[in-house]
């Protein structure tokens, strides 16, 4: 209609009447690689209603999900998302927006509650878990304005079912495949949350972490990840693993997106211990990004031993980006770090049994497996739909331990944090005089196997963020060999806003992100030409 007016005034002739204009019926919009703030101002200008969005990505998860390349990464649809939508738009009209993030859909990992869709964690145990409530991490998201479009795959009970597990599997979604290449592993836990923000499935998702789950697959789907400081987001009804690591972190295609995300996502919440000083740091954390913000910047980095060497040519990129960007780069040395490997599984194990079996107890009555014990009863009874792949030896080990009282259990957690945050990345940054220590943050996407399960990609920077509970973002930092690696950003604790910042200078100095191509396999682009 403003086209229709701005035209005819140009031209000097009569407007016609509104009663004889037909209905302007507008095109469903292209969202793909489109930023938050891309949408914003879609939605600010008028062009483009919330409604009009969320339709938009609704029709690539039909052509990409459920069809097409087949990414099945989003497990559920929300049979309120049009109407979510539509109350935006009507805030909007009325001048009320809540915030930045109004009439923005975003996607959540399918072990995380919300109100109108069941919590599956993937398992077929948790097919019933309706719980109809909205776990605080997403009623944070909803306050701001964000209309929540779906739910998204991942690896079953977020990988610790089994040792010898396929990243990306469920019993409840099945495979989810990366979009890069599909024969190629999605990582996990927050598979389908990679895959969806990779492909586009919405503005942004949102994943949780123990161990490498928001980092992992976001380096292997193209995407900026950012698992925060264990205890600035709130982790209550969120199916858990360990209240010592776990935490859900914001996933996109940009940092600029993440940061807008995370602003949204943190706070205090009474119910979660751990959180009770998050709201001291609540703030825009957008606000601060800059190019410039490596000027001047001291910076570590650790080059791990036994990188391939295409991920070691990105890597050198990588580090010519940062200094061309301002960046001090100084080498650190990862110290020694014996028994860390076993005292942190043990501490999951404690806790997993303590924690899972607490979480169980709130479940619905619907939900008929109230303890570890009676859900490997029930993964027994259903093997052939449970376990066609893998076994659950990681259940049955939690089972058999002896409660968080257990003093081995307590000398575990006591020495995996010094040695993972006191000894590890705090002994690094002040060794090295530095403000942050970069690395790769693991190797490209393996392939996806269901007879060997997953094969590893080389160094990985999740461990010692993860146990310390310290905050680590990767960003992209290109194609090795035809697939998705990030660089890791590591700090103190609490320091996102440094973290953000730094990689956005990067980001903006190395452009290496690359649109996926949702190839069969990159081993398909090797023979002749």
């Amino acid at each position: 209609m403003r086209t229709m007016m701005a035209l005819a005034l140009m031209l000097g002739t009569a407007v016609p009447a509104m009663a004889q204009v037909a209905p302007v019926v507008r095109p469903v919009p292209s969202v793909e690689e489109a930023s938050i703030d891309q949408l914003r101002g879609w939605l600010a200008s008028g062009d483009v209603t919330s409604e009009l969005l969320v339709r938009g990505y609704l029709a690539r998860i039909e052509a990409i999900d459920r069809k097409g390349p087949t990414l099945r990464s989003v497990i559920a649809i929300a049979p309120d998302a049009i109407e979510q939508a539509r109350a935006s738009d009507r805030r909007r009209a009325a001048g009320k927006l809540l915030g930045p993030l109004d009439g923005i859909p975003v996607l959540i990992k399918d072990n995380i509650e919300t109100r109108e869709m069941p919590t599956t964690a993937g398992s077929l145990a948790l097919k019933d878990n309706d719980t109809k409530r909205d776990a605080p991490v997403v009623a944070r998201l909803r306050a701001q304005g964000a209309v929540i479009l779906g739910k998204t795959n991942l690896s079953e009970w977020a990988n610790i079912r089994s040792t010898d597990s396929m990243s990306g599997w469920s019993a409840a979604g099945g495979l989810v495949r990366n979009p890069y290449a599909l024969d190629r592993t999605a990582c996990g836990s927050s598979s389908g949350s990679g895959a969806a923000a990779a492909a586009s499935l919405a503005a942004a998702a949102v994943g949780t972490e123990t161990d490498g789950s928001v980092v992992c697959p976001s380096s292997m789907n193209g995407l900026v990840g950012l698992k925060p400081t264990v205890g600035l987001v709130s982790r209550t009804h969120v199916v858990p693993i360990s209240h010592s690591q776990d935490t859900p972190g914001p996933m996109g295609r940009s940092v600029r997106d993440v940061a807008l995300l995370f602003s949204a996502m943190i706070g205090s919440d009474p119910a979660d211990a751990v959180t009770k000083d998050a709201d001291k740091y609540r703030r825009d954390y957008a606000a601060g990004l800059s190019p410039d913000g490596l000027r001047g910047m001291r910076v570590g980095y650790i080059r791990p031993a036994s990188l391939s060497a295409a991920v070691s040519a990105r890597f050198d990129a990588a580090l010519k980006d940062l200094e061309a960007a301002g960046a001090v780069l100084v080498e650190v040395k990862m110290p020694a770090m014996p028994g860390l490997r076993e005292a942190e599984f043990m501490v999951l194990l404690v806790e997993l049994k303590a924690d899972l079996d607490a979480y169980l107890a709130t479940t619905p009555a619907s939900v008929t497996v109230r303890t570890l014990d009676q859900l490997i009863a029930f993964n027994v009874a259903n093997r052939d739909r449970e376990m066609p792949y893998f076994t659950q030896d990681i259940f049955e080990m939690a089972a058999k331990t002896k409660g968080l009282d257990d003093p081995a259990y307590k000398d575990a957690r006591a020495k995996s944090l010094k040695l993972a945050g006191e000894d590890g990345i705090s002994a690094m940054l002040r060794t090295g005089g530095v403000q942050l220590i970069v690395m790769p943050t693991t190797g490209p996407a393996w392939l996806s196997d269901p007879v060997h399960g997953d094969s590893g990609a080389g160094p990985s920077a999740s461990q010692l963020p993860a146990v310390s509970g310290y905050p680590h973002l990767t960003v992209p930092m290109g194609l090795a060999g035809g697939l998705p690696v990030g660089l890791s950003f590591i700090g103190a604790p609490y320091g996102e806003g440094l973290l953000l910042k730094a990689g956005y200078a990067y980001e903006q100095q190395s452009k290496a992100r690359a649109k996926p191509r949702y190839l069969p396999s990159v081993e398909a682009e090797l023979g002749p030409r």
